[in-house]
């Protein structure tokens, strides 16, 4: 996972590493202080370092061809500034010593990405059991993010540690969506609350709280129609189930495979209803990993979970270290 950009930081890091050298001479000052009278000691702590220092032309040349790897591995622009002026204000113009130059840039790189994650110690089942009555999770994305795959694989999850869910078949668009969500309910044996194909979604929904207020059921997912972030009437439809069944949790789940395009549906949603996370798809073949760097900065929402396969527990909870990791720190 993500080979192509830790390759690309690799091979940046030993660019920079091979800027020029030039001597300086290196005094200690305490001891300087200390010995002001005898010379002879002062010449002893006296040393010359080999350092380098990357002028501002050297660090665009080569800054330019990791900026490139970025754009590549669809990783957002605003995400590449980032990156670049936190790197330029830490080594441009600065004598570095020679022995040195690769470790502080490697460090400066690695705290640049772990400053695009939004840190959180969300915890499902703790946010669940401070709520009285049900818990209410609305889900988002667009058609073939993996939407509805990853609602099971949540209502999976809830079973597994003994908290009852109701499936809320909202997305009234597709007959199919219906179906689909049916066929889960029934393998995983969680009850769902449906309508007819084409009928109001915030009905759906509104009789799926009803019915887990009901029977005492914990949580709530409510699934949706795969909008095209761009159609008016389908927004404004989510933004009446939002309303209506005022979610203790909203959530865009997205493909982390489809790079920038993901980043811009996530903005679409958020703008219509504020999400609270954002959950990646497909994240276990996700070669680029522009969309895991790039989301949670451009969004100021936190990653909540990965989905790395097709089966129901195939879901693990976002961790930055795992990143940081596959990208080679």
């Amino acid at each position: 996972m993500f080979n192509k950009l830790k390759d690309k930081f690799k091979d940046v890091i030993n660019k920079f590493s091979d800027t020029p050298e030039e001597k300086v001479l290196i005094v200690d000052k305490k001891i300087e202080k200390d010995n002001s009278e005898n010379e002879g000691v002062i010449s002893k702590v006296r040393r010359a370092i080999t350092t380098s220092k990357i002028s501002e032309s050297r660090f665009e040349e080569i800054f330019w061809e990791l900026e490139l790897g970025l754009l590549e591995n669809n990783v957002a622009i605003e995400v590449i500034e980032k990156i670049k002026e936190n790197l330029k204000l830490s080594i441009v113009d600065v004598a570095i010593e020679k022995s040195k130059i690769k470790n502080i840039i490697h460090d400066e790189l690695k705290n640049s990405l772990k400053e695009l994650f939004d840190e959180n110690d969300f915890d499902i089942f703790k946010d669940i059991t401070k709520k009285e009555g049900p818990y209410v999770i609305l889900f988002v994305g667009v058609n073939g993010s993996g939407k509805t795959t990853t609602i099971v694989k949540i209502a999976n999850l809830l079973k597994s540690n003994k908290v009852s869910s109701v499936l809320s078949a909202s997305d009234t668009f597709r007959a199919a969506a219906i179906d689909q969500l049916q066929h889960h309910s029934k393998v995983l044996d969680i009850p769902i609350i449906k309508h007819d194909y084409g009928s109001d979604p915030s009905a759906v929904a509104f009789d799926s709280i009803k019915y887990a207020k009901s029977k005492n059921i914990d949580v709530v997912l409510i699934d949706t129609a795969g909008r095209n972030h761009s159609n008016t009437n389908l927004v404004e439809e989510l933004k009446k189930i939002n309303r209506i069944s005022k979610p203790d949790l909203k959530i865009f789940v997205g493909e982390s495979i489809t790079g920038n395009d993901c980043i811009e549906q996530s903005k679409k949603f958020n703008d219509a209803i504020d999400l609270d996370g954002i959950i990646l798809t497909k994240s276990d073949v996700d070669e680029r990993g522009g969309t895991s760097i790039s989301i949670s900065y451009i969004l100021g929402k936190p990653i909540f979970y990965n989905c790395t396969g097709q089966g129901y527990s195939d879901i693990e909870k976002f961790s930055v270290n795992k990143i940081m990791e596959a990208l080679g720190w």
